[in-house]
C-alpha cells in the first residue's frame, strides 16, 4: 500500500469514527440487535456507508474515546487527513485489498491476460527484460519454471475479472516480484492490492526467501 493509500485508509476510518459518535445511540441499538460480531460490522457498514475496515475500527471503539477531548481529537486528524488528500478511498476502492484475490496462473486459461500484457510490455514474462517469444513459447517457458518451483504466477481477481499479474521468480536466492494491471484498470489500487496479496502467498512458494519487487504496482 503507498503512503498515499495508507493516508486514505486513515482518512476513511476517522471519517467513520467521526460519524459514529454522532450517532453513537443508532450505532448501539445496531450492535446490541446483532447476532454477533460479523453481522454487527456488517449493520455499521449499512448504517453510517463506511467501508468494512471503518466499521471494524467503530466496533472496537473504547469508552475513553467517547470523552469530548477523544472526539475532537478524532475531528482534527480527519480534517488534517483531508487537507492533505485530493482523492478519497471511494476512488481508489481496491486498495485495501479486501475484495481481490490472487489465483494460480493457468497455461490455457489465462492466456488473455498474459498476451495483454505482452502485447503492452513487450518483454518476457521471467523479468530478464529481453523481447517476449511468441505467446505458446512464454507459457511454456513460464509453465517450465512453475512446475521447477523456480517461480510463482498469479492472476489478479475482482470477482471474476482478471485486472492484472502478479509474477514471482527465483533470482539469486531473491524472489523478484512483479505487478501489472490491466492499463482500463490503473490507478484504482489493484496493483497495492495485489502487492499486498502476493506477500503471503509468495511466503508460501519461496519461505524465508527475501521477496523483492521490481517492478511498481500500478
Amino acid at each position: 500500500m503507498t503512503d498515499l493509500d495508507r493516508a486514505a485508509a486513515r482518512r476513511d476510518i476517522a471519517d467513520a469514527l467521526v460519524k459514529a459518535l454522532d450517532r453513537r445511540h443508532e450505532v448501539l441499538d445496531v450492535i446490541v440487535d446483532a447476532a454477533d460480531r460479523n453481522s454487527a460490522v456488517a449493520a455499521i457498514a449499512d448504517l453510517l456507508g463506511t467501508s468494512h475496515a471503518g466499521s471494524e475500527a467503530v466496533i472496537g471503539l473504547s469508552f475513553d474515546r467517547l470523552t469530548r477531548d477523544s472526539r475532537a481529537l478524532i475531528a482534527a486528524e480527519l480534517e488534517d487527513l483531508n487537507s492533505q488528500l485530493t482523492f478519497t478511498l471511494n476512488e481508489r476502492p481496491a486498495a485495501s485489498a479486501e475484495t481481490v484475490v490472487l489465483r494460480a496462473f493457468s497455461g490455457e486459461q489465462d492466456r488473455d491476460i498474459f498476451a495483454a500484457r505482452i502485447d503492452e510490455l513487450h518483454t518476457a514474462g521471467d523479468g530478464s527484460g529481453v523481447p517476449a517469444g511468441s505467446l505458446d513459447d512464454e507459457i511454456s517457458s513460464a509453465l517450465g519454471r512453475l512446475d521447477a518451483e523456480e517461480a510463482a504466477w498469479f492472476v489478479a481477481l475482482e470477482g471474476e475479472e482478471k485486472v492484472g499479474l502478479v509474477l514471482g521468480e527465483l533470482v539469486d536466492h531473491e524472489v523478484e516480484v512483479r505487478i501489472w494491471i490491466r492499463p482500463d484498470l490503473r490507478k484504482r489500487g489493484y496493483g497495492t492490492a495485489a502487492l499486498r496479496k502476493s506477500r503471503s502467498e509468495m511466503a508460501i512458494y519461496f519461505p524465508a526467501v527475501p521477496v523483492v519487487v521490481r517492478a511498481p504496482s500500478v
